[in-house]
């Protein structure tokens, strides 16, 4: 047999993370599409899969009838060229989307040769982007704002992020309906997840109180080491039903797809990674239908006005957009600003600047 190749794990088996596999419904056929569920495929480590996962899981998800658009939001451009397009030899990416005013997204978005698979291509230019938005009013709502206008058009938008919690991962937690989190089998991987789960709850508390996480996924997992075996379980037992009972073997045909520019479900259908993500998609499309109508009628609402940034709320809501009170204490290091997730030092000199330049009414506006 195939080093690829797997003999498949029936329901009511114990599966690698220690629990009972259950039966995932196959999926029904869609009789309309849209709004979209944005989804942040997030994890400051590198290397975990991220962009395997948004490749692949988006490639499982298009072939249950999904139409499916994937964000590169990283400057290596590593998922375009795992779709088989090269950054480098494209005029429009992702961001001629966020820094000029007249690109729309229909203008940047390219299909695939996977049928309901498109792609938000990126290249370098990316990285400057994040220096350029610093000073932007709003700056964490730009992605979002750049998405509205293609949310009605697909099922599931998935964004691979840069590994960083930077302001461009930032835009995305910002953007997305949950967090899908990669996170591989090892010991160096598993110490991160605190700071990303941190990182999580100061966005859903500061800038999208809607935002979920979907679960956790293991991936390059390597059944016959005790270590990553040790690993799987303290994630299982730290995060619990978070975790997704599929895993993500470690093999070569990851690879060898990535140089083809497929992925694993065409390049070789019947391997043991796209039989993997072909399960995680089932898994995934259950947990999102178990997160009910309730998400579906928050997205139709976004859909038509996606992330409206706080600075644009109406003047009688005073709470909201509105800096707290500058802190009286001299120890206290930094004042947040509610709604707009910017912390701002608070030394006395940037609170005289900060009054003579009337940042306070500036916020009330």
């Amino acid at each position: 047999m195939a080093a690829s190749r797997v003999i498949e794990l029936l329901p009511g088996d114990i599966g690698p993370t220690g629990r009972p596999l259950p039966a995932f419904p196959e999926p029904k056929p869609l009789t309309e599409h849209g709004p979209a569920r944005i989804v942040a495929v997030c994890n400051q480590k590198g290397g975990v899969g991220k962009t395997t996962t948004t490749i692949n899981l988006g490639a499982a998800l298009a072939e249950q009838g999904r139409r499916m658009l994937l964000v590169d939001f990283d400057p290596q451009g590593a998922l375009s060229v795992g779709l088989g397009i090269q950054p480098h030899d494209i005029d429009s990416t992702v961001y001629n989307l966020l820094m000029e005013r007249g690109v729309k997204a229909q203008d940047v978005i390219f299909e695939t040769s996977v049928p309901n698979l498109d792609l938000l291509p990126s290249n370098i230019d990316l990285s400057g982007a994040e220096v350029q938005l610093v000073h932007e009013v709003g700056r964490e709502y730009i992605l979002g704002s750049a998405l509205k206008d293609v949310v009605p058009n697909y099922d599931f938008i998935m964004i691979d992020c840069q590994p960083s919690l930077g302001l461009l991962t930032i835009n995305a937690l910002a953007a997305a309906d949950s967090v899908l989190i990669p996170l591989e089998c090892e010991y160096f991987a598993m110490r991160g997840v605190a700071l990303l789960m941190e990182t999580i709850d100061k966005v859903q508390h500061r800038l999208n109180p809607d935002l979920k996480i979907d679960g956790l996924l293991g991936t390059m997992y390597d059944s016959r080491t005790l270590h990553t075996r040790e690993v799987l379980g303290s994630i299982v037992n730290g995060f619990g039903d978070k975790v997704f009972h599929t895993v993500i073997n470690r093999t070569i045909r990851f690879p060898d797809a990535s140089v083809a520019g497929e992925p694993i479900t065409t390049f070789d259908s019947s391997s043991m990674g796209a039989s993997s993500y072909r399960e995680l998609a089932k898994e995934v499309l259950d947990r999102w239908q178990r997160d009910g109508d309730v998400s579906r009628t928050i997205r139709r609402k976004r859909s038509k006005l996606l992330l409206t940034p706080p600075y644009k709320l109406a003047p009688q809501e005073p709470r909201t957009g509105v800096a707290e009170a500058w802190p009286s204490n001299k120890a206290s290091a930094r004042t947040r600003l509610i709604g707009c997730g910017r912390v701002i030092s608070s030394n006395p000199t940037f609170r005289k600047l900060s009054n003579y330049l009337g940042m306070r009414s500036f916020w009330r506006s």
